[in-house]
């Protein structure tokens, strides 16, 4: 491809209101550019970085014996009210009515879709299992769209449903998807940790989530170094404190603490460890309040406190509740002398302390050396309520926890009979009975692996597309090809060359100045660049470099194909 003819639109500054880091190069490297609030248009560069996030997404999903299969973007609401998903879903949802005045939305997943597909064709297990799969159009209504294609209204996805006769055939090609996504992204040169994680508005029982590690990601995750574990923080389980609970040694007291509404402040004011404090948190939950008891320095997770029994659809409680169950505003809350009617669920870490400080519930006043069973009953309920942090033990025994950030891209889930059952997905088993089939679903955010590949491969200059993701594997600069015969001639003649032996090639063919060049060409983030200029013509080389490398290095002219071949097939 010749950069005259590619509509190559290179920015020296990216939009005002492009925040992340992929946000601004995909701006100024040409790849996309926004049509409207979270959509936008995929330009020619850009694409073809798209197209070979597909070719490797297709070759493994093939390779599991998945078929592939395309879907209409535009459903009916008859299918989503039949799930019980067209009233649940939420805002993200967007419906349409049709002139005949008929319910649709835009789909932002097709599980009811390819549910509809399937029971109208599959009758028999003879049939089963059958893996179906998609690289379409998606759209969800963000409320506030931002960072680009990372958290665009509309984007590209590949979606995966699989039906089972057993929960046996589901956990076989559950394991099998998650072993072909690993040979994705590794296959696309990326960083990434495979995590479980909680199934969400999908629903389902067993999930995990594939994350690009980098620190702009918007999910924490917890993994252990010392082995395989790795977890999403929300779902990352925080183990008890090993050994008793020491005997109380103090007696409880009431100090004042003036204005002093966190654990931090009330902890530095009386000289002790955070770590001896405790955190009340006053939530509603199947419509009474509760009171979350966590250590000082631990945060609540709300996730884990919404499964316990009894806890369903919770929330923060408001000021004027707190007021009304403690006679106190928030700040100063506490769990000693409140009402009967009011549960108390402890976090393990919390339950195991003595000794403690915690609020009055009384303005500008704390308690201090409180004990569980002396100066109040024991917790109602003692859970798993909390955020791990960084040096927790490790769920599996293995070590101890670290935190990182990651970028989530794919999803998988086994969503077991959620569907099925509300759709009525059967088939006649050996017997001749009528079952449920046993249903996995398989996501891949195709369009957003391009942002976070970015996000983990740029330097000042630009992207550094992995080798599998350039839209070009080499660029050729021909220095001073306007002016030079020879130079344009021995450029020509190694792109025709180059493009023979199956490389992927880029030749700058405008007349700019060598500076505008260069930049573009790191900008756009092609792995290997070729300078053709006088100079080194001279002595029959080449210069040759490496994206990620500072020094170019000279090659003889007649060894320069065979050199670009041997890189790309060390890469490869």
């Amino acid at each position: 491809m010749r950069v005259s003819r590619l509509f190559l639109s290179t920015l020296k500054e990216a939009p005002a209101e492009a925040e992340l880091v992929s946000h601004r190069l995909m701006l100024r490297a040409g790849l996309i550019r926004r049509l409207a609030s979270g959509l936008y248009t995929w330009l020619p560069l850009g694409l073809r970085v798209v197209r070979k996030v597909e070719a490797v997404v297709r070759r493994e999903m093939n390779a599991t014996g998945a078929v592939e299969v395309l879907m209409p973007a535009i459903q009916p609401a008859e299918l989503w009210q039949e799930s019980g998903r067209w009233d649940h879903y939420g805002p993200d949802l967007l419906r349409v009515k049709d002139r005949h005045d008929r319910d649709f939305c835009v789909g932002p997943t097709h599980e009811e879709v390819i549910g509809d597909l399937v029971r109208r064709e599959v009758k028999s297990y003879r049939q089963l299992p059958v893996t179906l799969y998609q690289i379409q159009t998606k759209f969800r209504d963000e409320i506030r769209p931002r960072f680009g294609v990372m958290r665009a209204r509309e984007f590209l996805m590949k979606d995966a449903y699989s039906f089972h006769a057993d929960k046996a055939g589901l956990d076989v090609t559950y394991q099998a998807m998650y072993e072909a996504y690993s040979r994705i992204f590794a296959s696309l040169g990326l960083r990434f940790r495979a995590v479980a994680a909680d199934t969400g508005a999908i629903g389902g029982t067993g999930s995990h989530e594939f994350h690009v590690l980098a620190d702009s990601g918007e999910d924490a995750i917890a993994y252990c170094p010392q082995s395989a574990f790795a977890a999403n923080v929300e779902l990352a389980e925080a183990l008890a404190p090993s050994g008793r609970r020491p005997d109380a040694s103090e007696t409880m007291r009431k100090v004042e603490t003036p204005g002093k509404k966190t654990c931090e402040a009330v902890c530095e004011q009386l000289g002790c460890d955070i770590r001896k404090s405790i955190k009340a948190v006053m939530v509603h939950a199947s419509g009474k309040l509760h009171m979350l008891l966590l250590r000082g320095d631990h945060s609540l997770n709300e996730i884990k406190a919404a499964k316990l029994p009894g806890m369903e659809r919770l929330r923060l409680a408001s000021a004027e509740e707190i007021k009304e169950a403690t006679g106190c505003a928030p700040g100063f809350i506490g769990p000693v002398g409140l009402s009967s009617a009011v549960s108390i669920i402890a976090d393990r870490s919390a339950a195991a302390l003595a000794d403690f400080v915690c609020g009055a519930n009384e303005a500008d006043y704390h308690l201090a050396g409180v004990n569980f069973g002396r100066d109040l009953p024991e917790p109602a309920i003692v859970a798993d309520i909390r955020n791990v942090v960084s040096g927790d033990p490790s769920p599996d025994g293995a070590g101890t926890l670290e935190l990182c950030r990651g970028i989530e891209v794919g999803h998988i889930f086994q969503l077991r009979k959620k569907y099925s059952d509300a759709m009525n997905i059967a088939f006649l088993d050996e017997g001749g009975k009528l079952q449920t089939v046993e249903m996995g679903c398989y996501g891949i955010g195709v369009t957003r692996i391009v942002a976070a590949a970015i996000e983990q491969n740029h330097d000042a200059r630009g992207i550094i597309f992995p080798a599998a993701l350039a839209p070009f594997q080499v660029a050729i600069v021909p220095i001073g090809a306007n002016k030079s015969d020879e130079v344009r001639s021995v450029a020509e003649q190694l792109y025709q060359d180059l493009n023979d032996a199956g490389v992927e090639v880029l030749l700058d063919d405008r007349d700019e100045r060598p500076g505008v060049m260069f930049a573009d060409m790191d900008l756009i983030g092609i792995p290997y660049r070729i300078v053709v200029g006088e100079r080194g013509l001279k002595n029959g080389e080449l210069e040759f470099k490496q994206r990620r490398e500072e020094k170019a290095a000279n090659v003889r002219l007649e060894q320069i194909v065979e050199h670009v071949c041997s890189r790309l097939q060390a890469e490869a």
